[in-house]
C-alpha cells in the first residue's frame, strides 16, 4: 500500500508539541510511528539525513518509537 502524507505541521501549544498530518490516507499505526520518529530527531536521537534512509530500507526496527494513542484523534475528512 502507498499512502502520501501532504503536509506535516509541528507547532508548540503551551508547552505540548501538536502534530497535524494531511494526508491521501493512512496505514494502522503510521502516525504514531512517524511521530516517535520526528520526536526521536528533535531529542538528537536520530539526524534528520536518516529519515529517507529508514522510509529506503523498509525496516520498522530502524524507525522511531511507537507513540501512545493517548490525545491521537481525526479531526477531519475531505472527499475530492
Amino acid at each position: 500500500k502507498v499512502r502520501t502524507i501532504k503536509e506535516i505541521w509541528i507547532t508548540d501549544k503551551n508547552g505540548q508539541i501538536e502534530f497535524v498530518y494531511c494526508g491521501d490516507g493512512f496505514l494502522q499505526h503510521m502516525v504514531r510511528i512517524l511521530t516517535g520518529t520526528l520526536l526521536e530527531v528533535g531529542r538528537g536521537d536520530k539526524e534528520p539525513e536518516e529519515i529517507d534512509m529508514i522510509f529506503e530500507s523498509r525496516e520498522r526496527a530502524k524507525a522511531g518509537f511507537l507513540v501512545p494513542a493517548k490525545g491521537l484523534f481525526l479531526d477531519s475528512v475531505e472527499y475530492n
